[in-house]
């Protein structure tokens, strides 16, 4: 798409890119109407939460599960410059799967673990890929008492990847990995080792939901 097609289309009045990512979901969860978590104070002018908001969704896909889908890596309003890139900002958005014991369980948390990792990558300029192998530096949820100490990234089942009309988005899920496994992928962190050790999850969780309760391999 280029500008001038991108003009007849679109106007300032679109979030372009956010109506792509919701029209993915509306196809999964067509009759939710999520929860969405929004800063206090936008990131722009010094709101400490880079991302722009975080939908969840009760999803009952193999087992109960809140599905969160962040909104701010890619670019999401009309910007006539990001028309027809091969990358839409930094080319991705995060999702994570958390296990659900109650539908009014605590969530927030997981909201301040990837507003944490966008500014890991708002910062620095680095992005995440599949297969990246990163520690949390402790529980993933400060004052819980769970093994899941680290993060890997796969693409996320269901959403996969889109082409939006400011280029690529990859919706990239956020999983969970015990202390052990982490020491072990630390041996030889190849991305290769990391895919082979989620696949190994994936024969019993299909869609790496990540379970604060999990013990290692």
């Amino acid at each position: 798409m280029d500008t001038e097609e991108y003009r007849k289309q679109f106007n300032e009045e679109n979030a372009v890119g956010w109506e792509c990512i919701d029209r993915e979901l509306l196809n999964i969860y067509p009759d939710q109407q999520p929860l969405h978590f929004v800063p206090e104070l936008h990131y722009m002018v010094g709101g400490n939460d880079p991302l722009d908001g975080i939908s969840v969704y009760k999803s009952r896909r193999q087992a109960n599960h809140f599905h969160f889908v962040t909104y701010g890596f890619s670019d999401l309003y009309y910007n006539e410059k990001a028309a027809g890139g091969e990358f839409s900002k930094f080319g991705f958005e995060l999702t994570f799967r958390l296990a659900m014991e109650h539908e009014d369980d605590n969530i927030s948390w997981a909201c301040n673990l990837l507003q944490n990792l966008a500014r890991y990558v708002f910062k620095t300029g680095k992005w995440f890929e599949e297969y990246h192998l990163i520690p949390a530096n402790g529980p993933i949820r400060s004052g819980f008492d769970t093994d899941i100490t680290a993060l890997s990234f796969v693409l996320d089942p269901e959403l996969g990847k889109i082409d939006s009309p400011h280029g690529e988005v990859s919706f990239l899920q956020v999983v969970g990995l015990t202390t052990s496994e982490y020491h072990q992928l630390e041996q030889d962190p190849r991305p290769s080792e990391t895919e082979k050790l989620l696949d190994t999850l994936k024969q019993s969780n299909p869609l790496l939901i990540t379970d604060l309760k999990r013990q290692s391999l």
